[in-house]
């Protein structure tokens, strides 16, 4: 066995696997205790509802364009932006979504990179 190919995982585009989301594709990398998706969304697509997690930690982090959401109490209308570098933390019960997805300059899509312990099965499969 190729340790680096068990060990390390690269992002090249053509790893990302298309969801049922019209302008979503993901890559997701699963370990015993936690689980990164990376998410690259175009810009301006739909399909973020507002939603929580009973039982995963959610902590996600913008590398490109911004997210523009809801987090906190299911009847807070309050919106957040986060734009490059900067992080946002759903612990489990934390109401988040309903998101707009803001295209960088370069590529036009929204880089989020979640990280979820424990690992969701639903995101195992790619």
């Amino acid at each position: 066995m190729n340790l680096t190919e068990h060990y390390c995982h690269f992002f090249d585009d053509d790893e990302f696997v298309e969801t049922d989301r019209p302008g979503f594709r993901r890559r997701v990398i699963t370990g015993d205790h936690l689980q990164l998706c990376f998410w690259r969304i175009k810009g301006g697509a739909q399909g973020s509802f507002l939603h929580k997690h009973d039982e995963h930690e959610q902590l996600g982090i913008v590398a490109r364009g911004k997210l523009d959401f809801r987090i906190g109490d299911q009847d807070n209308d309050e919106r957040v932006v986060i734009g490059p570098n900067q992080v946002y933390l759903a612990t489990p019960g934390v109401w988040h979504g309903d998101s707009v997805f803001v295209g960088d300059d370069e590529y036009d899509e929204c880089w989020i990179l979640d990280v979820f312990a424990p690992p969701r099965d639903d995101l195992r499969a790619g």
